[in-house]
């Protein structure tokens, strides 16, 4: 990775799931807080914070959130600023906190990531979620995301002979490690009979295929080499930061059963870091569907294409296995609170690395990846860390 190095120093989010009772600047307050203790760090040596979230005026009827974090975490005058870029805006924070501590410009900086999304219905969820892909071409049409994802799920079931019960397998998965997570929305394991008995939400996937409508909110500060060697007893060290970016609607995709972006940020950032996939000992990634797991393995290069169902049908991508993917749950397990998934997954490798992942830790996690999607695929972000303490 060009530049200064960066290093993860602190790591907080709030419990994901239905906070009726709290609000989009509670959770915010909560997961930065816990951030900043955690870096052992005042809030007053932070320079900047860049914050993560998709549709907040949407969802909770506030925009103007880069404002809203300073104002209420007492950091002004601090610059603060909200990225977006659908459901991987998390991780456009994160590469922007990178990007400023690289370059040289700041040496302290917050990222955080946040989503209130069950305040509205369903429906108005929907149409929400809907606009993170082509909502002329696709959402006009009554094309949702489950419709987009279940094309994918039957290209890649035509193409290598992939299973529902395959997909099945997925879920069950991450909801036992969700089940040994005290922040995951569900922290209940589920059978594979569990899944292929739900309903169809569009057909192959089944209600138990997809990630739930999520609130909560996830934070790391960001440190130059320099300054973390001083105060930080674990640093966490990032080898890569990449994205890349393909069409907004499906339909003009070369491939409905791969992402080209997820390919592309991949083979960059193993560049970056000089390492391979094997190398990886956890992952997180982008499972909003069951089959954007199975894509995913392959698009890393965990496995080779069409072998993901297999894969996962041996078991090796639960925790003590080859890969361990999703320890903390996944977006289907831990929940997806859209603008904090990509910072969440962030949190769980450093605590992985740090070996504190309390009941679900992989033994000797040296590396840890991160994927996050936004949309059916138009922009992958991909991070590399490494324990280096």
């Amino acid at each position: 990775m060009k530049g200064r190095d960066v290093y993860v120093i602190g790591a907080g989010m709030s419990s994901f799931g239905e906070h009726w009772d709290s609000s989009l600047r509670e959770l915010i307050v909560d997961a930065a807080i816990k951030a900043i203790a955690d870096s052992k760090i005042e809030g007053k040596q932070l320079q900047a914070v860049y914050g993560g979230c998709m549709a907040s005026g949407l969802f909770a009827g506030q925009e103007h959130v880069g404002a809203l974090i300073a104002d209420y975490l007492g950091l002004n005058p601090l610059p603060s600023t909200r990225l977006e870029a659908a459901c991987a805006s998390g991780s456009v924070a994160m590469r922007n906190g990178i990007m400023a501590i690289a370059s040289g410009f700041y040496d302290v900086v917050a990222v955080g990531g946040v989503e209130k999304m069950t305040d509205v219905s369903t429906e108005m969820a929907s149409t929400t979620l809907g606009g993170a892909g082509d909502e002329e071409w696709e959402l006009f049409n009554g094309a949702t995301f489950p419709a987009l994802y279940a094309l994918m799920a039957r290209r890649h079931m035509l193409e290598y002979g992939t299973t529902e019960e395959q997909m099945a397998m997925v879920a069950v998965k991450n909801h036992a490690n969700a089940a040994k997570n005290r922040y995951a929305q569900f922290q209940k394991e589920i059978t594979i009979d569990t899944v292929m008995k739900s309903q169809y939400v569009a057909s192959p996937l089944k209600l138990f295929d997809c990630s739930p409508l999520t609130d909560g909110a996830a934070a790391v500060i960001l440190a130059s080499g320099d300054v973390a060697k001083k105060i930080c007893e674990k640093p966490i060290k990032l080898i890569a930061s990449s994205q890349a970016s393909d069409s907004l609607a499906l339909a003009n995709r070369a491939s409905f059963s791969s992402l080209r972006a997820t390919q592309i940020a991949a083979k960059e950032a193993f560049t970056q870091a000089g390492i391979k996939s094997k190398d990886v000992d956890v992952a997180e990634l982008h499972d909003c569907f069951t089959i954007a797991e199975l894509m995913a393995m392959e698009d890393l290069g965990f496995c080779e294409k069409g072998k993901s169902g297999k894969m996962v049908e041996a078991g090796q991508t639960k925790i003590g296995s080859d890969i361990p993917i999703n320890t903390s749950g996944g977006l289907k397990g831990c929940g997806h609170p859209v603008g904090a998934t990509g910072v969440k997954q962030i949190v769980e490798i450093a605590w992985q690395l740090r070996g504190e992942a309390t009941g679900r830790q992989v033994k000797n996690a040296e590396i840890g990846l991160t994927h996050n999607v936004g949309g059916s695929g138009a922009t992958a972000v991909v991070h590399l860390l490494k324990k280096d303490f």
